[in-house]
């Protein structure tokens, strides 16, 4: 390894894991050529900002276990970022555990996503609420996009508010965002001239990123958590960008009688089983195809054109991709609620009077109920 790797440290500056010029299949490497770059990059985070691809690598569940479960051992505050548009899939499940009596401050993300003119409040209310149903507790919730710089403000004073002194960690799963939003706390609050990698790809990060304070704490950058019940995990990397929306989703309406069907590309087939005509919103990436057809003809339907007529993914990325699970889920009476797809997105039932509903999905990916957000 070169004199100069040495010097920085072992440790690629955008993605933070240990530097080394042995093998390209392993995370880190670094040719002897790129040495002198500045900053000091691997690989995979050089092929990422220039050319938007990468490699599947992952660090170690026991390394990952163990990094995240030292937090509770400090004394510091914990920032956890969630995906507004994502919210259930991306929240971490037993956080609280984690990171033991340390504040944690929750800063939603992607907020740009979100129809123009919602009611922001209301929604910050759906998310306390749906936090707290989770077991996390919360010293503020703060809505934000660090990629529009949309109420970037309050996130810092709110960091400010509630660090006290202490070192900052920044938890989430992958894909929410947050190495965006941390390029935007070193340019903001610290004079570090530098940022980590951000990409479409889940788990870019690979290891913990230290990144120094002015008052000599520091900002801790950790591994985005891999949840597999997310559609965003898999699919094939190479139609994350049709799954992801990138601006403001426009919902879409759909009338149905009972006993019509609903299929969204050819990755999820939602059936309204039994219930009056009502109307149903799609908040889904813009960019996947919505087919209707009759249940009765759903499942000869999805066999003869799945990957071509009804949308992407592809009939070869489908290969790839698990067999569906049914879920039946029964939307109670007088209620608004969203028939929610980790990864993917949801569906609001608009109607007063329920409805028995069957969503099938890839085995293994999230499907719930829930109150309606909007």
């Amino acid at each position: 390894m070169s004199k100069h790797i040495k010097e920085e440290g072992a440790a690629c500056a955008g993605c933070g894991v240990a530097l080394q010029s042995q093998s390209s299949e392993l995370p880190g490497y670094l040719p002897e050529s790129a040495a002198a770059r500045e900053p000091v990059i691997c690989q995979r985070c050089f092929r990422i900002t220039h050319y938007n691809e990468a490699s599947s690598v992952a660090i170690d569940q026991d390394d990952f276990l163990r990094l995240l479960g030292s937090i509770g051992s400090t004394d510091s505050l914990v920032i956890h970022i969630v995906d507004l548009y994502d919210f259930e899939g991306s929240l971490i499940s037993g956080l609280q555990r984690f990171v033991g009596n340390n504040p944690v401050l929750l800063v939603v993300n992607k907020i740009d996503l979100l129809p123009k003119g919602l009611n922001m409040n209301r929604i910050r209310n759906w998310v306390q609420r749906t936090a707290k149903e989770q077991g996390l507790r919360t010293v503020d919730v703060i809505l934000c996009s660090a990629k529009r710089n949309i109420g970037f403000e309050h996130v810092i004073e709110a960091l400010e508010k509630h660090r006290k002194d202490r070192d900052v960690y920044v938890v989430g799963a992958t894909n929410v965002g947050k190495s965006t939003l941390i390029n935007r706390l070193i340019r903001d609050y610290s004079d570090l001239e530098r940022e980590l990698t951000t990409s479409r790809y889940p788990g870019t990060t690979l290891d913990a990123i230290y990144i120094p304070l002015d008052d000599g704490k520091a900002v801790i950058d950790t591994p985005g958590i891999v949840y597999t019940s997310r559609m965003t995990e898999v699919v094939p990397r190479s139609f994350l960008g049709s799954l992801l929306p990138d601006k403001p989703i426009k919902p879409l309406v759909y009338q149905l009688n009972e006993q019509q069907t609903l299929f969204l590309g050819s990755l999820v087939r939602f059936d309204f089983v039994e219930g009056e005509r009502q109307s149903f919103t799609l908040y889904i990436s813009n960019a996947l195809n919505v087919h209707r057809t009759k249940l009765e003809r759903a499942d000869e339907l999805y066999s003869e054109h799945k990957g071509e007529l009804l949308g992407a993914p592809s009939r070869e990325e489908l290969e790839s991709i698990p067999e569906w699970t049914r879920h039946s889920l029964r939307v109670r009476s007088g209620e608004k609620q969203d028939i929610f797809v980790a990864g993917l997105g949801w569906i609001q039932a608009n109607g007063q009077s329920g409805a028995q509903i069957d969503v099938y999905a890839p085995k293994g990916v999230k499907v719930l109920l829930r109150p309606s957000m909007i």
